[in-house]
């Protein structure tokens, strides 16, 4: 029989999966939880899947329909029109071809974890959009030389020095009927002071902001209280973007190879966004307004690919020498030029980029850790999909962006898994025996034979724990190889004749089959670690830096990683691990700092320029350093640091001090 290639998003898993078999036996064999409570007989139907249509270059595969068996009367019955298109029931499309799915939120059993949970920000209140008491006499026959709008702006002049002041359209059609329905007293909602963009009846103090952090692999909003600074509610998902390409090169490939495929990305992405605005305002209650409506103001970061596609620019251009993206500052848009649904006279601040593909998310990070207010050196990670990194002090700052890859997030892995319920996220391997012991997202307690553990795969953070471990144990050596003479059942060749190391046995996971970490693994963690040092590396010989003060991993990725086992694969030069920490999403810290105080859209901007780039990709000592940075933890660069501390925890391996 056949086997064809099928591509489960947003979880990333992937493999050939044999003719005649259904989508929902394909994501049972390849550990993809979809909601199937009727067990597959197609009366629930749970299952609902998204079938891609088009061909994806960095998959290698063409999908669509034609490559599933014929639409059945059963999915008659649960699919409707407002499910949207290529729609089907898992339990009942059988493969016929390569074919890629998005698994909607609602159809999927194990819920992703997105974690990027908002921190304390210690600022000044000063936020870009301010609410405003009016009151008004009630006119008479004697008041026909001014209109409505008239009178409210000499009174904004009067009472409060605000001049120059224009309204939006919206707000302005609005205002004879708020007028009125208060009885002369209003509130009017001021951005930047310099347009009106909403008039509310009465006197309305509540006051709503939306900061948001676009990633390639998941997106966050935190709704703010403009008042006092606080998030009062937070919401994530995964990018719907994801189908389109697990990475920022696809998605541009995908825009320049689909005649509709920037259209499609930029929709993906506004519906999500308003299922974030939705979900965290839900509970909002404002003078007769709720949901969205009550939000006024909008802050955002991404990275340079996901700006344009946001924005609708062709990302064309920034794919390709010399990297050019369509504008560097930042932009205030209106929300409803979007299609965004908050109040509809607000705008969107998108913050500024940088350069090439180091964009608004790095910005964020650098105004949420403010290297150039300090005199140490300081190197700051924000590891995801898309590596970016910030190398400086007060004196000068440089920053550069390397293509890691979606390993870290479980992608590409053979049991490579997101975040989810089941997933193994720490892992501790016995040096002499070779057994290892490891920890599951949704249970308390560290793995041990006496439990049901029921483990189904394996996210970023525990694959980097999973190889640090198989270093220090001696069952991979400075170069990736496996060590095939140790007395362990645990190391073995696979179906394919490679090398795998076993982290549970069949009976401990819930998909009927060993969890095991292959050669291909650990070179595809290599590949991505490596390109994170080579960056560091080229951008220390740049600034003329021989070692660094401190290591700050940013991103909700970098919160979860085991610093020791980041520093023993070589994820960052060398540092005292005591001064290696983690700062949790400092991007979407940025973007809240821009929401609340306008100074920090200025100082974004301002900043942004005061950044060098470093194009890395055209270095002509990048390759070299790639090379030597593919070593675990390098081929020639001392680690005094971690030395000392493998030595005193007796690790038997060597390390150059």
């Amino acid at each position: 029989m056949k086997k064809y290639m099928v591509i489960f998003q947003p979880s990333g898993r992937r493999g050939h999966v044999q003719e005649g078999k259904t989508l929902l036996e394909a994501a049972q064999q390849l550990g993809v939880d979809i909601e199937a409570v009727c067990g597959g007989k197609k009366v629930c139907g749970k299952c609902k899947v998204r079938v891609e249509e088009g061909f994806f270059e960095k998959d290698g595969i063409e999908s669509g329909m034609k490559h599933l068996s014929p639409f059945t009367e059963d999915e008659e019955k649960h699919i409707k029109p407002e499910d949207g298109p290529g729609m089907r029931l898992a339990c009942a499309a059988e493969i016929r071809g390569d074919v890629k799915v998005f698994v909607p939120e609602k159809s999927r059993a194990g819920k992703q974890i997105v974690r990027k949970a908002a921190k304390e920000l210690s600022i000044r209140l000063d936020p870009a959009v301010k609410k405003y008491n009016v009151e008004l006499p009630e006119p008479t026959l004697h008041d026909l030389t001014e209109g409505d709008m008239e009178r409210v702006l000499k009174f904004m002049k009067e009472e409060y020095g605000l001049t120059d002041l224009s309204f939006d359209y919206f707000a302005l059609g609005d205002l004879q009927e708020v007028l009125r329905k208060g009885n002369w007293r209003i509130t009017v909602t001021v951005w930047m002071d310099r347009e009106i963009i909403k008039v509310e009846p009465g006197f309305v103090e509540p006051s709503y902001g939306l900061a948001v952090d676009v990633g390639t692999t998941t997106v966050v909003g935190y709704l703010c209280d403009l008042n006092t600074g606080k998030v009062i509610n937070t919401e994530s998902m995964m990018n719907p973007q994801v189908p389109y390409g697990e990475d920022v090169m696809s998605r541009i490939t995908y825009a320049m190879t689909n005649p509709d495929g920037l259209e499609r990305m930029q929709k993906a992405i506004i519906e999500g966004l308003n299922e974030i605005i939705e979900k965290v305002s839900a509970d909002l209650r404002v003078n007769g307004s709720n949901g969205g409506s009550a939000i006024v103001d909008m802050t955002i970061v991404f990275n340079t690919a996901m700006h344009h596609i946001f924005l609708g620019f062709n990302p064309e251009y920034i794919g390709r020498s010399p990297f050019i993206p369509a504008l560097q500052h930042s932009i205030n848009v209106k929300a409803r030029d979007l299609g965004l649904r908050i109040n509809r006279g607000s705008y969107v601040h998108v913050l500024p980029i940088e350069a090439g593909f180091v964009g608004a998310d790095n910005v964020g990070v650098l105004i949420a850790e403010e290297p150039y207010n300090q005199d140490e050196m300081v190197l700051i990670i924000d590891i995801g999909t898309n590596g970016e990194l910030l190398l400086g002090n007060r004196e000068r700052i440089c920053s550069t962006s390397c293509a890691t890859g979606p390993a870290f997030e479980g992608a590409q892995i053979k049991f490579g898994m997101r975040a989810a319920p089941g997933a193994i996220e720490k892992v501790r391997i016995d040096p002499e025996t070779k057994e290892p012991m490891y920890k599951v997202i949704g249970k308390a307690d560290w793995h041990t034979h006496l439990q049901e553990i029921n483990a189904k795969g394996i996210c970023g953070s525990g694959i980097i724990d999973a190889v640090a471990e198989m270093f220090k144990a001696g069952i991979i050596d400075k170069s990736g190889r496996f060590n095939m003479n140790l007395e362990t059942p645990r190391v073995r060749k696979g179906s394919d004749g490679k090398p795998e190391y076993v982290i549970a046995w069949a009976d401990e996971t819930s998909i009927g089959t060993d969890i095991t970490i292959t050669q291909a693994d650990v070179r595809a963690l290599q590949l991505a670690k490596g390109a994170l040092y080579a960056g560091a590396k080229l951008m220390m010989k740049k600034m003329g830096v021989d070692k660094l003060d401190r290591v700050v991993l940013a991103g909700a990725f970098g919160s979860y990683i085991d610093k020791e086992s980041a520093l023993t694969l070589g994820m960052f030069p060398d540092c005292d691990l005591e001064k290696v920490y983690a700062v949790g999403n400092a991007a979407g810290d940025g973007a809240r700092m821009a929401l609340l105080n306008r100074a920090k859209r200025q100082e974004a901007d301002e900043k942004a320029r005061f950044v060098e780039f470093m194009e890395i990709a055209v270095e002509p000592e990048f390759e070299k350093e790639f090379m030597m940075a593919m070593h675990i933890p390098h081929m020639k660069d001392r680690f005094p640091n971690l030395k000392r501390v493998l030595e005193e925890k007796k690790v038997p391996v060597t390390i150059k001090g």
